[in-house]
């Protein structure tokens, strides 16, 4: 092994409810950094990193089974499609028709609906220093028009970064926002909240909501209030203001600064504890945060790694995608994919010890 490829194990990870086995990827370089996927969902597993004293720990909060995932509702680790985050009542107009989409969020559209890409099992091949997962989203499921291949690559890099290479291509005109729903804790999955993690965002405007979650349609600047992360901001500074949703903590979009389509910088956190520091560049338009505000509720009594036990805001989430509801939002950018020509996207993970 050299310090430019990394080994790729497979292993069994359990069984869906209908007996078919799930398998993980672990792929490990040679300094000892070690990232693991399943084909369950095309999810993002685990990412053991060294701290300030060279001590490796799992960065991401998760599961140590298939059944555990299949069990949860959290969309932890999850590769989300065919639409990531929201769409307003399900109501998707394509090419001048409506069709309507599930509804499985209150009044919304969340996450491709009640069965989206999370809940298949995908086809797995490894390369180098990679796993990549496939699958064919059939014309109709879930509401949406057109017969859509996806892809979604795992890369290991050398230096421990992970990257993320999405394409999907459709036999019709549709629509697609992919992103993965990894929940982070630079402490160690199992180090409690995310309070003390400083957060700065390359964002100067985000996407003021409504009582539903969804985007008003306009684009405000960010300066001076709950939603300024341009300088490093504890995630638990303002986590209860009126400002949030429920009021229980952050479920917005902001606007990356740069040039959509070109790789950026997006975000960047902090943690004090371990000195970990992670880095998140993307070709993507707009970054979402999550500060895990019902992972309690939605994971229940399921144990994750370890026996670990987490709680609400035992994670983060920063979801590099398209904005919410953007099929019925013309101030936002389009993510129309036309026949035949390829959709793509990339979302690269850094992390150093500080």
């Amino acid at each position: 092994m050299t310090a430019f490829s990394c080994a790729i194990e497979k292993t069994l990870f359990g069984q869906l409810p209908d007996g078919s086995p799930v398998s993980l990827f672990v792929l490990q370089n040679a300094a000892g950094g070690r990232a693991t996927f399943t084909d369950y969902g095309a999810r993002w597993v685990g990412w053991e990193t060294p701290d300030r004293e060279g001590n490796f720990a799992d960065v991401l909060t998760g599961f140590s089974s298939a059944e555990a995932y299949v069990a949860q509702t959290a969309y932890v680790g999850a590769f989300c499609g065919r639409h990531a985050n929201r769409i307003a009542g399900g109501k998707l107009w394509v090419g001048g028709k409506l069709f309507q989409l599930a509804v499985n969020n209150g009044p919304n559209h969340l996450h491709g609906g009640e069965k989206g890409f999370d809940r298949y099992l995908w086809a797995a091949e490894t390369g180098e220093n990679a796993v990549t997962f496939r699958r064919v989203s059939p014309a109709g499921e879930e509401g949406y028009p057109g017969s859509l291949e996806v892809a979604v690559t795992y890369t290991l890099l050398p230096d421990g970064a992970v990257r993320m290479d999405y394409t999907a291509t459709s036999d019709a005109l549709t629509l697609v926002n992919l992103t993965n729903h990894a929940y982070f804790n630079l402490a160690g999955h199992d180090q409690g909240d995310c309070h003390d993690h400083q957060l700065r965002l390359f964002a100067r405007h985000y996407l003021p909501l409504d009582e539903n979650n969804i985007p008003l349609g306009e684009v405000r600047p960010v300066a001076g209030g709950i939603f300024d992360f341009r300088e490093p901001v504890a995630l638990g500074k303002n986590i209860g203001a009126a400002e949030l949703a429920g009021p229980r903590g952050y479920d917005h979009t902001f606007v990356v600064d740069g040039v959509p389509y070109q790789l950026r910088p997006a975000a960047e956190v902090a943690c004090p504890r371990s000195g970990r520091v992670l880095r998140v560049e993307t070709t993507e338009p707009t970054i979402h945060l999550y500060t895990g505000n019902w992972f309690a509720e939605c994971i229940g009594d399921i144990a994750g790694k370890n026996g670990a036990r987490y709680a609400n805001r035992a994670g983060f989430a920063l979801e590099a995608q398209h904005a919410p509801d953007s099929p019925n939002q013309p101030a936002f950018r389009s993510n129309l994919v036309y026949p035949g020509t390829p959709c793509r996207s990339t979302t690269v993970w850094r992390m150093r010890a500080g």
